[in-house]
């Protein structure tokens, strides 16, 4: 597999079709690695009720908001993708924590 181009090397649609597809293998594996975490968290909650955590949630969100300002995005817009994804996370861990308790 060759790398493909950075944003400001494209030249074509097939570039650009060529980056985002990199890109979005990339971030799967950063999110089997996130959920990695999730499945961890729910071997080490005692309590099913500690799966959701509406504080650390809101700190995630402020968190990623500040790093996408910094780094030039919409803080809005990222903090309802990262809504969307801790949502699907604490989904997932409260799976993972009735599978491990039963």
């Amino acid at each position: 597999m060759t790398s493909a181009k950075l944003p400001d090397q494209c030249e074509t649609m097939a570039d650009v079709r060529a980056g985002v597809d990199q890109v979005d293998r990339e971030l799967v594996a950063l999110l089997v690695r996130r959920f990695g975490y999730m499945d961890a968290a729910a071997r080490i909650k005692a309590e099913r009720s500690a799966v959701r955590d509406e504080l650390r949630k809101a700190q995630v969100l402020d968190n990623v908001a500040r790093e996408a300002e910094s780094a030039g995005l919409d803080p809005q817009r990222i903090r309802a993708v990262w809504n969307e994804l801790v949502e699907q996370s604490i989904a997932h861990e409260l799976v993972r924590w009735d599978g491990i308790r039963g």
